[in-house]
């Protein structure tokens, strides 16, 4: 089972109508249309890379080489 956190929404009133009126049409609740719409949206957004990539690069070490390149470096410190 998924773990649910407890979010208030304000909506404009007609859109909360129409909210409304989908769940008793689709006898879906009114969450969880909400979510469906939410993970319908936020599936196609892309996602941004994290700050910090990049942000000393000077093209000697790649991002798959990282990884080799710590072992290395740093070896059992790790």
């Amino acid at each position: 089972m998924t773990r649910m956190s407890k979010t208030t929404l304000y909506l404009p009133v007609d859109l909360q109508q129409a909210l409304r009126a989908e769940a008793r049409r689709s006898g879906a609740s009114q969450a969880e249309l909400v979510r469906q719409a939410l993970e319908t949206f936020l599936r196609g957004r892309e996602r941004p890379l994290p700050k910090s990539i990049g942000i000393v690069a000077d093209g000697t070490l790649s991002g798959r080489d990282s990884e080799a390149w710590i072992r290395a470096t740093w070896g059992d410190h790790v």
